[in-house]
């Protein structure tokens, strides 16, 4: 059983689905990244003030697993756990329509942190995330 360090609870918006009537595939991207920054935010930091110092955590590689579809008005919740390998700081990220429970996408989302726009390992993160990893 994974070990989810961080739930968010949401609910879709009538325009993030398509003409099919389920949320988008893209939309999902943002729901995975407002829950890493929510997370972060629980954390005590900021996104905007890491950017602000210098320090910005991007995206270097996402797999996503769809599942099951979300429809308007669906309330779920996304979870996360993390790994750090190497100067990466990987993010597994499960999502779960809350009506019945039901997986709706698995995600892995493999960051990097760029100090000054140079690739670097953060000693800043690794002290943030050193209770989770």
């Amino acid at each position: 059983m994974e070990k989810y360090i961080y739930e968010l609870e949401m609910k879709v918006r009538d325009y993030e689905c398509d003409l099919q009537g389920i949320v988008n595939n893209a939309n999902y991207q943002h729901y995975l990244e407002h829950t890493r920054h929510e997370f972060l935010l629980s954390t005590g930091v900021s996104f905007a003030g890491l950017h602000e110092q210098g320090v910005d955590p991007v995206v270097a590689r996402i797999n996503m697993a769809f599942k099951t579809p979300l429809k308007s008005g669906d309330e779920f919740i996304s979870k996360l756990y993390m790994k750090k390998e190497g100067i990466k700081y990987v993010f597994y990220q499960d999502i779960f329509r809350k009506s019945d429970d039901k997986v709706v996408i698995k995600a892995t989302v493999e960051t990097v942190c760029l100090v000054n726009g140079r690739l670097s390992d953060s000693k800043l993160f690794d002290k943030i995330f050193e209770a989770y990893l």
